[in-house]
């Protein structure tokens, strides 16, 4: 055993044992996601490192330390990547947050996400224990798939110390179309275009000196690109510009987000859904995922109306980023209220891998 695993683990137990609660934290890059901050911090920095790396076998073995930056330069070096683009916020973002917030950038509703590359994980769980689940290929799992299940969870089931992740090619051509209509158009379209053999690949609709305009990103064959980009029309953006605006978007750089009084809401709904009547505060969204994902600025206490506003439309809204220099503890919900079974579950699992409660389990579920 490494040192610093061997370290994080008898920190954990000294915690267990005088009844110390931890929060697990990387580069700390999300520490906004989820409910307030709570509990010593157990930094995982120390675990850093790629181990293994397969590029002919698309599989990489990374400890969760890592910043993500490295890992991703280290791919592009063999023309790989991780195709579901996941968010930095900044410079020091970790693999291991990366995959315990479990977020993903504009390609995920194409490419999947975050927890549908996991192929095996080392975890360490809230007894000291050290836990590897899967592997390094995509069918060896037998019984639960645990190492997908840290994806999202927040470091309430223990201290991701290693992960293997499938990685992609990156594609052979790429090119970005931008449009200019309103949201029902944008949704129109992209639903209309979703069910073409076509290579879409991210889009993007907000509006821009108040006129709407949608980007569409295309990858893949260079014939396939180009023979979309001349079905489609539309304007054909300089990809060194058009690659500077999907990694703004990636993490909320763009002017859009600003930093202005509101709250960021993320609502996610059905890719079919119409658009959202929202007679609140702030400006028109921004819709992504070709119409799954849509941001809202609303302060929080219109919690009750946009929440209602997204089940009617057949989702979910989550408070993702509370306004610049407001308190984290809002008394707001940042994430939608769990089913009675599925909220069993969370707990259940919470309980058989940290069953001393050491872990910061009130970031995930309010209250718990």
């Amino acid at each position: 055993m490494e040192p610093a695993l061997r370290q994080i683990a008898e920190r954990i137990r000294a915690a267990a044992a005088d009844a110390t609660p931890l929060r697990i934290r990387g580069g700390g890059t999300k520490d906004f996601y989820g409910e307030a901050l709570q509990g010593d911090v157990l930094d995982t920095t120390a675990l850093a490192g790629i181990t293994s790396y397969e590029p002919s076998e698309l599989v990489v073995t990374v400890r969760a330390g890592t910043p993500l930056a490295e890992l991703e330069a280290a791919l592009a070096e063999k023309g790989q990547c991780l195709p579901f683009e996941p968010p930095h916020f900044a410079s020091n973002s970790t693999v291991g947050g990366m995959v315990a917030a479990g977020l993903s950038g504009p390609a995920r509703a194409s490419v999947g996400a975050v927890r549908d590359y996991v192929l095996g994980a080392t975890l360490v769980n809230g007894r000291g224990d050290i836990l590897s689940f899967g592997g390094q290929v995509m069918k060896n799992v037998a019984g639960y798939d645990v190492s997908r299940v840290l994806a999202g969870s927040l470091g309430t089931l223990g201290v991701i110390a290693e992960v293997s992740l499938k990685v992609l090619p990156v594609a052979p051509a790429e090119a970005t179309l931008a449009f200019e209509c309103s949201q029902a158009d944008a949704l129109r379209l992209l639903n209309e275009w979703g069910g073409r053999p076509l290579p879409l690949n991210a889009s993007c609709w907000f509006e821009q000196a108040g006129a709407g305009v949608l980007q569409l990103r295309l990858r893949g064959a260079v014939a396939a690109v180009e023979a979309a980009c001349a079905h489609l029309g539309g304007e054909r953006k300089d990809n060194a510009q058009a690659a500077a605006h999907w990694q703004a978007l990636r993490d909320q750089q763009l002017p859009w987000f600003g930093t202005g009084p509101n709250a960021l809401w993320r609502l996610s709904v059905p890719q079919t859904a119409s658009a959202i009547a929202w007679d609140g505060d702030g400006d028109a969204p921004l819709v992504e995922w070709h119409g799954g994902q849509r941001w809202y600025q609303a302060p929080p206490a219109q919690a009750a109306r946009i929440r209602e506003a997204a089940r009617a439309a057949g989702g979910h809204a989550t408070l993702f980023r509370m306004p610049a220099g407001q308190a984290a503890d809002s008394g707001v919900p940042r994430f939608d209220a769990l089913s009675a079974p599925v909220a069993r579950i969370h707990q259940a699992l919470m309980h058989e891998f940290d069953p001393h409660r050491i872990f910061d389990r009130a970031r995930l579920l309010a209250g718990a």
